[in-house]
């Protein structure tokens, strides 16, 4: 596999931020094909157009951003798009390299629905405690409204948010606790047949 291209400016990053973009090359396909779901032949292509966007090797959020809002020209994705790149930063390095991005696009496109699940809590559990709480439905809720706002030409104030997140977290923590787990989440969404559905069609060919 070829290594990245250095076309980047060095002096608009830290220095420990430097070293991570000169150091970092792609693992051997092997190791990649070994670490997920994929096959060498579908890393090769992802890697190409991963390099094409990322030609450094990694991405930070800034760029993260701008790629992922070409998807959706017409909304603002800046508050979604930060949660992903948080989960995909595996590392909590600031930076997603393309070891980091394949192994989670592994997990949306060709793992279980158990591990989907996983990665969709993740996604949503923005303090990495554990747990999920009505506030933390609420910043999901949030971003999702931002999404889709602009597209749908509606205006969603900021009680209509309150409310459709008090409805959503309710059905979620049914012991009233307060919060809810991992465990909890992967129960509630694993029969609901409509929350299937959408995660099944995450699944794909490369």
């Amino acid at each position: 596999m070829d290594d990245y291209s250095s076309s980047v400016c060095y002096s608009d990053f830290a220095d420990d931020e430097v070293e991570t973009l000169k150091r970092y090359k792609p693992r051997s396909l092997d190791e990649l094909a070994s670490r997920t779901k994929f096959s060498k032949k579908e890393i090769q292509v992802i890697y190409q157009g991963f390099k094409q966007e990322c030609p450094s090797g990694t991405v930070d959020e800034e760029t993260f951003k701008r790629i992922y809002g070409q998807f959706f020209p017409f909304a603002d994705t800046s508050t979604y798009a930060h949660l992903i790149f948080s989960t995909f930063d595996l590392r909590s390095s600031s930076f997603v390299t393309f070891e980091d991005f394949l192994i989670c696009l592994s997990t949306l496109c060709r793992g279980t629905i158990e591990d989907r699940l996983r990665w969709i809590f993740s996604l949503y559990d923005t303090k990495r405690s554990g747990k999920l709480t009505k506030n933390d439905f609420h910043v999901i809720i949030c971003a999702v409204y931002s999404l889709l706002g602009n597209v749908s030409n509606r205006n969603y104030d900021h009680e209509t948010i309150r409310e459709h997140t008090a409805i959503v977290f309710q059905k979620f923590d049914k012991s009233q606790r307060g919060y809810i787990t991992v465990q909890d989440f992967i129960s509630f969404c694993s029969k609901d047949p409509a929350i299937i559905q959408s995660i099944e069609s995450l699944r794909t060919t490369v």
